[in-house]
């Protein structure tokens, strides 16, 4: 009995010590925990203004695409209008000229 008490002396130290040693190591895990969960929140945070740089280029990008057919679509009306003018004045001259063939001019 003895033997088993003094042996039992002996361990209390490691007890002890292997208290501390789980304490530290819970310790170090939650510091682990607390850096993954920071890590994943700046990362969910990178992603989402990334999503957000996008959105806004392709904003930009049907914006541009809308300007461009805008004035694509007046600049033919403006070359319609003109062809139709000189359409206009070509046969009034087509015609001028054929009256005056008519009245031997």
């Amino acid at each position: 009995m003895k033997r088993f008490a003094i042996a039992l002396l002996a361990l209390a130290p490691l007890a002890a010590c292997s208290e501390r040693a789980q304490n530290e190591t819970a310790e170090a895990a939650d510091a682990v925990a607390a850096d993954a969960n920071a890590t994943a929140s700046e990362a969910v945070d990178d992603v989402q203004r990334a999503g957000d740089r996008m959105l806004g280029a392709a904003d930009n990008a049907v914006d541009a695409a809308g300007d461009r057919i805008e004035n694509a679509a007046k600049d033919a009306t403006r070359e319609g209008k003109e062809g139709l003018r000189d359409a206009k004045r070509e046969t009034g001259e087509g015609l001028r000229d054929a009256g005056n063939e008519v009245d031997g001019k």
